[in-house]
């Protein structure tokens, strides 16, 4: 039997959220594959590219999905510049402190912005970082949980210092990209190659 095509799918990714959440590191550890104590802050936004080969499922064939990566700043100031870097997504992540239940907040209106003004069929993940503070905990699992639900999106808790859960927020969110890929929504180029291309909380939600 011939070997399937794969395919080459450039999908732009936006991570939104309060200053201190968490999105750089998370970034940095998800492509560098590294964590800095001291991450300075973002200003205005930063970029970053990685690409992740997604095992075909149901007859899908293999893909590669190349994430370019827009990491917003969480400053209120900077706030006029994201529909900069959302407008045409194809996904995005919203991240809050584990600790802080100011950033959960700020979290929920970035997705009603989302909401209002995004992609509509923009593939949203809601991430809750900083697993490794549970100690200083101040968001319960099961509210983000409820509100991820409510919500269409898909929640996940992450620990960028320690790695867990980071790998399996951005391979989920390129397989959600390759089923959403017949609609091909903005965001997303496709390139079809033949031949191959190149302890934390897991939950997912509809979306």
């Amino acid at each position: 039997m011939a070997p399937t095509p794969s395919s080459v799918i450039q999908a732009k990714l936006v991570l939104l959220g309060d200053l201190g959440a968490g999105k750089t590191s998370i970034v940095v550890r998800f492509v560098k594959g590294l964590y800095y104590e001291c991450q300075e802050s973002t200003i205005g936004a930063a970029f970053f590219s990685q690409a992740l080969p997604v095992s075909g499922r149901g007859g899908e064939g293999d893909a590669t999905i190349r994430f370019d990566i827009w990491d917003t700043a969480g400053q209120e100031r900077y706030h006029s510049l994201a529909p900069m870097y959302y407008r045409g997504a194809a996904a995005a992540v919203v991240v809050y402190d584990i600790c802080s239940l100011d950033s959960y907040i700020r979290a929920k209106k970035w997705v009603d912005e989302l909401q209002r003004q995004g992609n509509p069929h923009l593939v949203m993940a809601l991430v809750g970082n900083k697993v490794d503070l549970e100690d200083k905990r101040k968001v319960r699992t099961q509210e983000a949980l409820e509100y991820a639900e409510r919500n269409g999106l898909f929640f996940v808790e992450t620990s960028a210092k320690t790695a867990q859960n980071v790998g399996e927020l951005f391979y989920e969110l390129a397989e959600r990209l390759v089923k959403v890929r017949p609609n091909r929504p903005a965001g997303m180029v496709l390139h079809d190659r033949h031949g191959a291309g190149g302890g934390g909380r897991w939950f997912c939600c509809s979306g």
